[in-house]
């Protein structure tokens, strides 16, 4: 996002200010830089806090739990901001709250807190400037709109604003899976997948603004099949298309489910040296009692043997996986398959968290909850083993060369901060002239969280290289 401004549409020439509190997932952060895209025609620019600006928005998130209480709390502390406003005779501040809260619950936010001026769900974005047009000349009204993910993407403009080397790229929405804890199938809709020629398009002008590195972005992203010019695309040939584009050097996405994992895909990981070696399969469990009820549709064996597969066409890639703990029924002994699949796997770093019940979905009914008082040291004992994989593999790149992306400057003078292809966290000092661009990093020490090297030479490659 930038801070660029255009003539507001109100006529007025005084520049207007956009908030956006994002939270969650990576999809949130990409949808939320598209609603600074289709804000931008009416004169809002981006700003760092709400009390100075005249739009603020909440784009929510919906899978963990007291994610709306979160919301409410934020939304309270807004109330105030707005009266203040009022009473200073600043302006008005116009409040919405977007994303998957406000789809699920978006009349229960009318009633509890009418500072709320807009209520936008996840695939209707894109009516912003119509709503917030609507608002001015009636302020009260309530809106909200269900799926139609086609039309959003069809309205969004074509050139989006970018802030770096790194961007989001959204080619897959929805999800057909309806695992019993997930909220995402009523809040996201259906998979859906965006046409080959729109994402293309979209990738070649981020690459026309800088960007090295696309990450592809769906709910089940694996299961992306857009319509091309001569029929359905698998993620794998996208890949491809998308690793042609002259400026395009790295190609990631997530989240993939493993029911989606196809032959192509799991070649491309060998072939197209774009691809980084970095895969995230969530399992969540690793007992198949468990996994039956949560309705993944797929068992452990299964999981593990598409990691292995993995591993046999790309021997370096890092594992990634989300994992829940406490799930309703959950024994001593299932959680004890879990452990042991993480100890059998061997991650790169991973996510887990403690059940949350979601309203609405079949979990949440389901008997045989699981006490907080087991659930949580659970949960700890399994971050424990998962820190511990990850530090092993950060400290296994020590005395390693690592192509580098640099993406931003440090805390340090003259610091940078990039990516490796394995997407660890790379500090170098002496290196913020290379913000950008792909260089060569000698690994000198590996950590829980990062990795700190130093540069071999300060001419980037002509393009990335392998790391084998």
């Amino acid at each position: 996002m930038t801070d660029t401004l255009v003539q507001p549409a109100d006529g007025t020439g005084a520049p207007k200010r956009l908030f956006i509190k994002t939270y969650g997932c990576q999809m949130n952060v990409y949808d939320s830089e598209r609603m600074a895209d289709v804000l931008r025609p009416l004169g809002y620019a981006t700003t760092e806090t709400p009390e100075m600006a005249d739009f603020v928005i909440l784009n929510t998130c919906h899978i963990r739990e007291k994610a709306a209480e979160k919301v409410y709390s934020e939304l309270g502390k807004l109330r105030l901001m707005k009266q203040d406003k009022a009473a200073a005779g600043d302006g008005v501040m116009t409040i919405a709250v977007a994303g998957c809260v406000a789809q699920a619950e978006g009349e229960e936010i009318m009633r509890r807190q009418p500072a709320v001026d807009l209520v936008v769900g996840p695939q209707a974005y894109h009516q912003l400037p119509e709503l917030l047009t609507r608002t001015a000349r009636a302020r009260g009204e309530r809106i909200g709109a269900d799926f139609a993910p086609n039309e959003k993407f069809d309205a969004l403009p074509a050139v989006r604003g970018v802030d770096g080397p790194t961007a989001f790229l959204t080619v897959q929405e929805g999800c057909d899976k309806f695992c019993t804890f997930c909220v995402v199938p009523y809040t996201r809709g259906a998979e859906w997948s965006r046409p080959v020629a729109d994402v293309l398009t979209e990738a070649r002008g981020l690459a026309e603004q800088g960007v090295r590195e696309v990450t592809l972005l769906g709910q089940n992203v694996n299961a992306y099949d857009g319509m091309g010019e001569d029929g359905i695309w698998s993620l794998a040939r996208l890949a491809r298309a998308l690793a042609d584009i002259p400026g395009i050097d790295r190609i990631r996405y997530t989240t993939s489910h493993p029911n989606d994992m196809s032959d192509d895909l799991i070649a491309a990981h060998g072939e197209i040296e774009a691809l980084m070696p970095y895969l995230h399969l969530p399992v969540q469990s690793g007992s198949d009692r468990i996994l039956r009820l949560m309705n993944r549709k797929h068992g452990r064996q299964k999981y593990i043997d598409l990691i292995g597969r993995f591993r046999e066409v790309r021997p370096d890639i890092a594992i990634s996986g989300d994992f829940i703990v406490g799930f309703p029924g959950e024994t001593d002994r299932d959680f004890e398959d879990t452990m042991s699949l993480v100890r059998e796997v061997g991650y790169a770093s991973a996510f887990s968290f403690l059940y949350s019940p979601r309203p609405g979905t079949p979990a949440s009914t389901m008997a045989a909850p699981v006490p907080d008082e087991v659930a949580r040291p659970r949960l700890h004992a399994l971050q424990a083993l998962l820190f511990e994989q990850q530090t092993a593999f950060n400290m296994s790149q020590a005395g390693r060369t690592l192509n580098v992306l640099f993406e931003k400057t440090g805390r340090n003078a003259g610091q940078a901060i990039g990516r490796s292809p394995y997407l660890q966290s790379v500090h170098v000092e002496g290196a913020d002239h290379l913000i950008g661009q792909i260089v060569p990093v000698a690994i000198e020490r590996g950590q829980q969280n990062s990795l700190a090297g130093r540069l071999l030479t300060d001419t980037p490659p002509p393009q990335a290289e392998r790391q084998d």
